[in-house]
């Protein structure tokens, strides 16, 4: 199983869960992906869920066989505020607001509350327990790997698996010694799962098309260095790496830990690793010489943190003459939906402010990219503002199933509709919109 690719999450799941000799489990995640198959295909499993500052919740999933679910969330915050307003759509779900904090996705929220969320984590599970047992198994310690993913057990009793949150599987660390005093409690990792999954999904998406636009203004020559900041899994800096075959020396930082190291095992199983350097690095104090390389890129990454200050850190470790990239989401620019709607539905779901990621204070998603990079001191500033297009696959399913959840029922039945209609002449697709700048840093190279 482990050899083959196309195999659907919740199946590598069953195999894993089959694997433990466990019939049934309570859930944990944050990430619509990681559980909404489960969801749909293998309801029988699922003992309950819950969601931990969840970054969307997928109705279509969860289906008309209610599954007892926990909502976690703060109180303020774009992701918190349309979580908690999911709750109210579904039926029997226990809806936990943090008070006085706020909670985008990457929230560490573990971390932040861990007597809260555990105390209600135990108070939801034990409501909804006398599952069939897992095997003596699940009193002893393990470790393992099932259909690459990877899996770490402590405790007894009734099962709970613990899907990573949106920054990584360790942070549930703070409540794993006492979660697994009450059950067997199974941390799972892996590609597969997670923000990892959810970024190499994109990367095999059109996005890349954006992408290649970056790539292709910054005219990388042979012996030219790269730097990437926040590489994530790194699907950017193996396409480099991929292309180039050494001719470029390329580092990739970033300074979730968990997420450097998915990456280099990446790399690693396509034999790239030799040619990419990983290094831990926060993007607004990057841990790099002045000068050092010919090029600087980030992607999606100046969205969540202080924009100048990573622009500026990217303009210092940049060679004079050399270039400086970035692309970001963009919450003032329109979607595309090309579908035949009426003109007030159109509108909606086309609008940029319809829905958009989290961005912190003084991070940058929209056009003061441009301003900001021209600030820094960057000259011939290319502005490219782009819309990656797509017409299937998963990043396809996820921008139309968050639509969905966000239309009243008079507009699902024309939206669904629409969708018939547009799927069967081929003219369905979802466009989502970012802003992209390259510059040149003053002085000789």
């Amino acid at each position: 199983m482990s050899n083959q690719t196309d195999i659907p999450l919740e199946e590598r799941l069953v195999e894993l869960l089959r694997h433990l000799g466990i019939e049934r489990s309570h859930f944990a995640a944050c990430m619509p992906r990681d559980w909404e198959g489960l969801a749909q295909h293998r309801r029988e499993q699922i003992a309950s869920l819950t969601l931990i500052c969840p970054m969307g919740i997928n109705h279509k999933a969860l289906g008309d066989k209610l599954i007892p679910i926990l909502i976690v969330a703060g109180d303020s915050g774009r992701a918190a505020l349309a979580a908690h307003e999911d709750a109210g759509k579904i039926a029997g779900a226990t809806d936990l607001t943090l008070a006085n904090y706020f909670s985008p996705s990457w929230a560490d929220a573990i971390a932040d509350r861990p007597i809260e969320i555990g105390n209600a984590m135990k108070k939801f599970i034990g409501r909804n327990a006398g599952l069939v047992a897992a095997t003596e198994f699940s009193a002893n310690r393990g470790e393992g790997e099932i259909g690459e993913i990877s899996y770490t057990i402590l405790g007894k009793g009734e099962p709970l698996i613990l899907m990573p949150l949106a920054l990584a599987p360790s942070q549930w660390q703070p409540l794993i010694d006492e979660l697994s005093q009450h059950f067997c409690t199974i941390t799972l990792g892996g590609k597969h799962l997670g923000m990892v999954a959810h970024l190499e999904i994109r990367a095999q998406s059109s996005y890349m098309r954006v992408i290649d636009q970056l790539l292709g203004e910054l005219n990388l020559a042979p012996g030219q260095s790269l730097l990437e900041v926040g590489c994530g899994p790194g699907a950017i800096v193996r396409r480099i790496a991929a292309s180039s075959r050494g001719a470029n020396p390329i580092v990739a930082a970033d300074v979730n830990r968990y997420l450097m190291r998915e990456a280099a095992a990446l790399a690693k199983r396509e034999g790239l690793d030799r040619f990419i350097e990983f290094r831990e690095g926060d993007a607004e104090k990057l841990p790099f010489a002045a000068n050092r390389f010919d090029r600087t890129i980030s992607c999606t990454v100046m969205e969540e943190g202080d924009a100048d200050c990573m622009l500026s850190e990217f303009v210092r470790v940049t060679k004079p003459g050399g270039k400086v990239g970035a692309v970001v989401r963009s919450t003032d620019l329109p979607r595309w939906v090309n579908l035949p709607l009426s003109a007030q539905l159109k509108v909606k779901v086309d609008s940029a402010g319809f829905f958009v990621g989290n961005v912190t204070e003084k991070g940058c998603a929209d056009a003061s990219l441009y301003r900001r990079m021209i600030a820094t001191g960057l000259k011939d500033v290319a502005m490219l503002p782009q819309w990656a297009s797509h017409k299937d696959g998963e990043r396809l399913d996820y921008l139309h199933d968050r639509i969905v959840s966000l239309l009243n029922p008079n507009e699902i039945s024309e939206w669904r509709g629409a969708v018939e209609r547009a799927q069967a002449d081929g003219t369905f697709f979802i466009s989502e919109p970012f802003h992209c700048a390259v510059g040149v840093k003053p002085g000789k190279g």
